[in-house]
């Protein structure tokens, strides 16, 4: 049985109006906020920023500052910090907890910061949660452990994400990414975590749109949000259910992406359907087909900084990037 969770506050509802508490821990601010009782509404769409890097791989901040000013003109609802595009795997502890606080500090007061803090253990992902928390998190998202996939049943990772909402002091955002992990989290799973309190909702990237409208059908009785973890199934995922995407390719087209959110909003389905088929193919060139390295040269061209990527993930050679200039130019992008 779940734990209610009663000793944390119920930082699942939180308001948005925080004025100076940008300036704040992700602590403090829940602490702060929850007394308001108003939600925490996750609708919207977030790109989860890449982390530039210098020629020798050292964390670029200066070229992060320029990325994150352009974000703060997109109508983004937040950002995502050490997602999987963020090369979080590559970084130290040290390094995501620094990224995270610079990233707060840049961003408007008004936009939410959606942390990764998942570790392959409990403990860590625990100790690495708090630290993200007081960074200036607004949210935590937190991935599947993986590395002993074969024990990775729903058993044991409702115990994992239950013991970690418990010990958050911030909202627990669930991650199932199963192109990296290997692994998918059950969907009885879910909707077991959907009850506790601090589970705010599911970032979802396997793209199985009956799964994802399973899942709300699921927890419609829970105030459980789910968000579409890729630019390629976002109309669909609107249609059933989800309240918004953590995109990729919104860190390339962040204006386009928050234009196909307004469409499925507002209904506006056919102008919609025109606009999320432009889409496909520079989505799938920098998730699945070319990934990372696709991304931070995409940036580059829509001019933003992507940098290198952190070794031992390689820089696109010659074929697959005139096959992803293909991919946007096909589209009308370049």
């Amino acid at each position: 049985m779940l734990s209610s969770g009663t000793r944390m506050m119920s930082s699942r509802w939180l308001t948005l109006a925080r004025l100076d508490q940008g300036r704040t821990s992700g602590l403090n601010r829940a602490r702060s906020l929850s007394s308001a009782g108003v939600r925490l509404d996750l609708s919207g769409v977030y790109p989860p920023i890449a982390t530039p890097f210098t020629e020798r791989e050292d964390v670029d901040y200066d070229k992060l500052e320029h990325n994150l000013r352009k974000y703060a003109k997109i109508p983004f609802k937040g950002l995502v910090v050490q997602g999987s595009n963020g090369e979080y795997p590559h970084l130290t502890e040290e390094e995501r907890v620094e990224v995270v606080k610079r990233v707060r500090r840049s961003m408007p007061a008004d936009k939410l910061l959606i942390a990764g803090s998942g570790c392959e253990s409990t403990r860590a992902t625990l100790e690495l949660t708090a630290k993200m928390s007081e960074a200036g998190a607004d949210a935590v998202l937190v991935v599947t452990p993986c590395f002993y996939k074969g024990k990775m049943d729903a058993h044991a990772l409702v115990q994992h994400f239950t013991k970690v909402a418990d010990g958050s002091a911030v909202p627990v955002i669930l991650y199932s990414v199963p192109a990296n992990t290997g692994l998918e989290l059950p969907l009885d799973a879910v909707a077991r975590l959907s009850q506790h309190p601090n589970v705010a909702g599911l970032k979802d990237s396997g793209g199985d749109i009956t799964r994802i409208g399973l899942i709300v059908h699921k927890t419609k009785d829970q105030d459980f949000q789910v968000l579409a973890g890729s630019a390629g199934f976002l109309m669909a995922a609107y249609c059933v259910g989800a309240v918004g995407g953590v995109c990729a390719l919104a860190n390339i087209l962040g204006e386009p992406l928050c234009e196909l959110e307004r469409l499925c909003t507002s209904g506006r389905w056919e102008e919609a359907r025109e606009l999320q088929q432009r889409l496909i193919e520079p989505n799938a060139a920098v998730t699945r087909k070319l990934g990372v390295p696709a991304l931070k040269q995409a940036m580059e061209w829509f001019g933003f900084h992507g940098g290198v990527c952190r070794s031992p993930l390689r820089p696109l050679d010659q074929e697959q990037t005139q096959q992803l200039r293909r991919d946007f130019a096909a589209n009308g992008w370049l």
